[in-house]
């Protein structure tokens, strides 16, 4: 039986680079489930998109995310889950009133992210649970706040 798949969202990362309990936390969680930890695409670019300068990118590429890469598993949004994007905001915009030009980018992310582990099986691992809870409202997708089994 293949392992069980998790991603980690931007906000675990981040976490344990702040809070040494988080990254304890983290590096527990890691280690356990290490065969069917993956990263998706989109977290990469939130975590690129976040680094100050060259110094930070390399730590980042070198440390954090060329393991992904040299495995092969990061996840990426098909053609389908940028579809599933604009459905899940139109009916949000429809059934709760979303307005898109207030609505945060890391909302719109964190829909690629959920419909990127949908389609490959993967539980998101986020503190993020009021977004994912609004999301999940629209397609099913697995979730579970930090750090299950830890």
């Amino acid at each position: 039986m293949p392992p069980t798949k998790y991603v980690l969202d931007t906000n675990c990362f981040i976490d344990a680079s702040r809070d040494p309990r988080a990254r304890e936390a983290y590096t527990a969680f890691c280690a356990t489930v290490a065969p069917g930890l993956y990263l998706s695409a989109v977290v990469g670019a939130e975590l690129r998109a976040g680094t100050a300068n060259d110094r930070e990118r390399r730590t980042l590429e070198d440390e954090v995310l060329a393991p992904y890469v040299r495995r092969a598993r990061v996840l990426a949004p098909s053609a389908q889950s940028w579809e599933v994007l604009g459905e899940t905001l139109s009916r949000l915009r429809e059934e709760s009133g979303l307005q898109l030009r207030q609505t945060p980018k890391s909302f719109v992310f964190d829909i690629l992210v959920a419909q990127s582990c949908r389609e490959a099986g993967a539980i998101l691992v986020s503190r993020n649970t009021k977004d994912l809870r609004r999301i999940a409202a629209v397609f099913p997708f697995e979730h579970v706040e930090p750090y299950p089994g830890v």
